[in-house]
């Protein structure tokens, strides 16, 4: 077993004893527990100092999930975006490849809460293949998305190959991995990892630091051990209340983020999903969020805000020309010019 594997299974996933140890609601813990799965990684265990810091309101079981709310558990749509289990093909040009149903740690508010650690949603290698083959049949395909579940889970030699039939699919130029390990499993970039990335050029890394205090020594190492390896990456921000949601925090988090070579690409208007209305920020706030950060920080480090539309209507920036109108809903005019509501945070 590899180090970044026994590191994994070191991680706290008992509800009991993270309740233990964060002075949590026993029987609350556990209840979200039963529905969506928690892990904390030992380094989130050195990161997170209390249940409402930044840092664990993140990755810490809450009441809040449970909370009855009219939010889909699927608000992007992408069961009906999917062809065969382990795609998600929403763009013409680009298909997500689900890698994997695992996280190292389980983000409480990511859009796929429904099924990231959920046996009824697992992904044999057979899916995987199955992904792979209906990619090589839509030559209109030129990009693949490696996301999840976390694809970094995946040994190196099951990496490999994946990334090596990717490779020898013509159509196929530019690979992308999502991930979270650097943030909550830094040890899992080894020196063979990243240079097993670097070798599948172009292959583009998004990773998703959402507050300073994530980019801990062991973190910006292995940012520094894939930069150096030629794998260029960018940054991915789901905009949270309570973890980053004023300017001084995304300042400080873009600008270290640049620093370490990682392109603050993304912040995400947090997907409406079911369970997640105790993390939302009013539009209207990121909007003067961003415009603070452009007074702020180099124009290298200011993100692109945006909005996954909900419905599977893609992505979209918000600026004013593309919001119509915010209130209890917001309007928001698409890539296509269709005016589409999304559920809005009240101040």
């Amino acid at each position: 077993m590899d180090s970044w594997q026994q590191s994994l299974a070191r991680s706290l996933t008992d509800p009991a004893a993270v309740a233990a140890r964060f002075g949590l609601d026993d029987a609350a813990a556990a209840l979200v527990a039963s529905r969506y799965p928690v892990r904390l990684t030992p380094q989130l265990l050195t990161l997170i100092g209390a249940a409402d810091d930044p840092v664990g309101r993140q990755f810490l079981p809450a009441p809040g999930e449970l909370a009855p709310d009219a939010l889909p558990d699927d608000p992007l749509d992408e069961g009906r975006l999917a062809p065969s289990p382990a795609i998600i093909h929403r763009y013409p040009s680009r298909v997500l490849l689900l890698a994997g149903n695992g996280c190292a740690a389980y983000c409480r508010f990511c859009t796929r809460k429904r099924r990231v650690g959920c046996a009824a949603y697992h992904l044999s290698f057979t899916a995987l293949l199955d992904g792979i083959a209906y990619i090589a049949e839509h030559p209109a395909v030129n990009e693949v998305i490696l996301s999840g579940g976390d694809p970094l889970l995946l040994e190196d030699a099951v990496l490999q190959e994946v990334l090596g039939r990717l490779r020898r699919i013509p159509h196929v130029g530019v690979l992308r991995i999502a991930t979270r390990t650097p943030a909550v499993l830094p040890e899992r970039i080894t020196p063979a990892l990243a240079g097993l990335l670097g070798r599948h050029a172009p292959l583009y890394l998004t990773t998703h630091f959402n507050h300073p205090r994530e980019l801990a020594p062991a973190a910006a190492e292995a940012c520094a051990r894939l930069a150096g390896a030629g794998v260029p990456l960018a940054n991915q921000t789901v905009l949270l209340r309570g973890v980053n949601d004023d300017a001084d925090t995304l300042a400080a988090l873009c600008d270290a983020l640049l620093r370490l070579r990682v392109r603050p690409y993304y912040l995400h208007q947090l997907d409406p999903v079911h369970g997640t209305g105790h993390f939302r920020v009013p539009i209207e706030q990121g909007l003067e969020l961003i415009a603070a950060l452009r007074r702020r920080v180099s124009g290298l480090a200011v993100p692109h805000y945006i909005v996954d539309l909900p419905g599977g209507r893609g992505k979209v920036a918000l600026t004013p020309a593309s919001v119509v109108s915010l209130g209890e809903v917001a309007v928001i005019r698409s890539a296509a010019g269709e005016l589409v509501t999304v559920p809005n945070a009240g101040r």
